[in-house]
């Protein structure tokens, strides 16, 4: 994170600023890009500075329901050890729902040799940063986050509904980009906007999706990957808290009703090279529409090559799969095209300066960290292998497709198993833990007789 000034003396400058400040949250994102961590008092804030404090390295490898998995260290088995961990110099914020003044702050695990902790999910984007610092290219990006809100009222989830401001009455159907949607939930966003910008997140637009009940809200492009993907951790504890403050409960599940539209995350990127220019324009005719330059052909050609094995990333749980489905706006095949919405990687129209790819199949539910070190992954192999992607979708056509994604939880994971390209990006041993974490889960998953079973089979069979 940005900032040139000692840890103690951000301390000091929030503490002065927030005098009645009583305590302050120390957060982390695991292997789900689910925030854990704990809170300290705020007599003991300025210990902090000191150096490293310590804290249970497990907490990034545990499952989906927070519990350490057999066969992974820094678990039971091994005694659940402790590393040194030490505060993101520039992540200190209010935390303005807090019922008394409160604050909090990102921090990051380190090795005992002092290097970043293999497992810690930015230490891994990192990782795959590092070919593209050697290249001298700078990574430009920005997250979409879609999500639900569902009433607190309800035993059965349920999308709040549509009300039509001033006559009570809900909307049917999907409508989508409906202004009056938002104008509906406007207290909810003016507070998502308001804790937003107290906690120098950089929220953009929002829209109303397509199902009743979903939204999306952008942040704007940052040129710090790593901390790109804070804020998008950080938006999605915003958007709880707001939620939670107004009556909803906000839902980032990948696909919580059958019929609806699924919640994605969609990651924009692009890339600058030393001297400020779009490295996927074409050289001096700086184009932004085809022919497209070598260097985008060569990274779609490598983000589609690599995306069976990194699917189990962009599509983490056994929800995840229940998006992905033809006809939903969830992309299956391992296609490409511009200004096109069915692809799975898709390049937006834009002027030269900001030609970019969207990556648009990793669910809601994903770690951002990892949907971006995946993504940096395959455009580096593009890159250095010259991979030509398959023939474009055109604009306006209809995609046929053949489902060449895995898209069911045990085929991604197969996949990943025997991946080629990811583990020298994002480490052989992290991945082997990511796989025995994935793989734990969906047998306990599948293991669970669901009410389903009983409906369809107890009198037929």
């Amino acid at each position: 994170m940005p900032g040139t000034t000692s840890l103690r003396t951000e301390i000091s400058r929030h503490l002065k600023r927030y005098p009645d400040t009583g305590s302050m949250e120390l957060l982390i994102a695991d292997m789900h890009g689910i925030l854990k961590g704990k809170r300290i008092r705020a007599t003991d804030v300025l210990k902090l500075a000191a150096g490293s404090f310590p804290f249970c390295a497990g907490t990034v490898l545990l499952n989906a329901l927070g519990e350490t998995v057999p066969g992974i260290p820094y678990g039971q088995d091994d005694g659940d050890p402790d590393r040194p961990a030490r505060v993101v110099p520039g992540s200190i914020a209010p935390i303005p729902w807090a019922r008394r003044p409160a604050a909090q702050a990102m921090f990051r695990l380190f090795g005992r040799d002092g290097e970043p902790f293999y497992a810690d999910p930015r230490a891994i984007l990192e990782r795959a940063l590092a070919p593209f610092a050697r290249r001298r290219l700078r990574i430009v990006m920005a997250t979409e986050l879609e999500f639900y809100l569902l009433r607190q009222d309800t035993e059965t989830p349920a999308p709040a509904a549509s009300i039509v401001p001033g006559i009570g009455l809900p909307q049917p159907g999907a409508q989508v980009y409906h202004p009056e949607d938002l104008r509906a939930i406007e207290p909810f966003l003016e507070d998502v906007y308001d804790w937003c910008d107290a906690q120098r997140i950089p929220a953009d637009s929002t829209i109303a999706e397509y199902a009743e009940g979903q939204f999306e809200v952008n942040l704007k492009h940052h040129d710090d990957p790593v901390l790109a993907c804070d804020q998008a951790v950080l938006l999605k504890r915003v958007i709880k808290a707001a939620a939670l403050r107004h009556g909803f409960v906000a839902c980032f599940m990948a696909k919580p009703f059958e019929h609806d539209a699924g919640s994605g995350l969609h990651v924009h990127l692009s890339c600058v090279d030393a001297k400020g220019r779009n490295y996927f324009s074409r050289g001096s005719e700086r184009l932004a529409a085809p022919p497209f330059s070598a260097a985008l052909r060569h990274a779609v050609g490598g983000l589609l090559k690599t995306l069976p094995e990194a699917t189990a990333i962009m599509a983490p749980n056994a929800n995840s799969y229940r998006r992905l489905r033809p006809e939903m706006y969830a992309p299956v095949d391992l296609n490409w095209g511009v200004n096109h919405r069915a692809v799975a990687i898709r390049v937006p129209e834009s002027d030269p300066d900001n030609l970019r790819v969207e990556h648009r199949v990793a669910g809601a539910d994903a770690n951002p960290y990892l949907v971006t070190a995946c993504m940096l992954a395959g455009i580096d192999h593009g890159l250095k292998k010259r991979i030509e992607p398959p023939a474009m979708v055109e604009e306006g056509s209809e995609v046929r497709l053949k489902a060449r994604i895995p898209t069911r939880w045990d085929q991604a994971l197969d996949k990943f198993a025997r991946a080629k390209v990811l583990p020298e990006y994002l480490g052989a041993r992290w991945c082997q833990h990511f796989l025995t974490n994935r793989r734990s889960e969906c047998a306990r998953y599948n293991n669970i007789v669901p009410i389903t079973d009983f409906e369809w089979y107890l009198r037929s069979v």
